[in-house]
């Protein structure tokens, strides 16, 4: 496994972006196509980084803050708090759980290529890891295809902690991801790494199509 500019993992092909626009589901499919080693942010998120936020309090201080508050008073989560304020706590949030991200895929350095994938890859953070900027892509819904997820999607549509008003908690949490996705695309921009809209014309055999052409260096010869 290389090393980046900064030290970093630089072999891995990074899928960033923003919630419900397929990044799993094409990551997962790039890993099929092109015998790669997939790494799922939600996935490990859910799992061990939570454990390892009750462990290391002083480590990951906004991790662990918002766990507690979430066990305690998921009102205070979902209900009270302002889209703008669960935005502004997850992007403190986002750096310690990249951190925990990157452990991560150093235990999964192995020679083979890794294609990682999820809303906490952000492009600020990623950026200074890569060697090239087609290393990255960002996925962001439109606000259609957003809507859409809304209504088909069971996942995208609930709350699973349990608060006073869950259609306040689903506004608020929307809202919050709108927040997210436009940062995600400034921040990408800015950085001059690639955002593909998704607006649902595609299947997503093909937006994984589209995918693969933009990491086509390293994956031409793989198949």
């Amino acid at each position: 496994m290389r090393w980046g500019p900064s030290g970093e993992l630089s072999t891995v092909l990074w899928i960033g972006g923003a919630q419900w626009a397929g990044k799993s589901t094409v990551a997962w499919l790039l890993s099929r196509r092109y015998r790669l080693t997939a790494y799922h942010y939600d996935f490990h998120d859910r799992r061990g980084h939570y454990d390892r936020a009750v462990a290391h309090a002083g480590r990951y201080p906004h991790r662990h803050a918002w766990q507690v508050l979430h066990e305690h008073d998921p009102d205070r989560t979902w209900v009270r708090s302002t889209p703008e304020e669960m935005a502004e706590g997850c992007r403190h949030s986002f750096v310690e759980r990249f951190g925990m991200g990157l452990d991560d895929l150093r235990a999964l350095s192995s020679g083979r290529p890794l294609v990682a994938e999820g809303w906490g890859l952000r492009p600020e953070l990623v950026a200074p890891l890569l060697d090239s900027p087609r290393q990255a892509v960002f996925l962001v819904p439109t606000e259609t295809f957003r809507r859409r997820q809304l209504r088909e999607l069971p996942r995208a549509s609930r709350i699973t902690a349990q608060v006073s008003d869950p259609e306040r908690a689903l506004a608020n949490r929307t809202d919050r991801d709108r927040l997210l996705a436009h940062d995600a695309v400034e921040s990408a921009r800015q950085h001059g790494l690639r955002v593909i809209e998704v607006d649902g014309s595609l299947s997503v055999g093909g937006l994984a199509d589209v995918v693969a052409e933009h990491f086509e260096e390293w994956l031409g010869s793989r198949r």
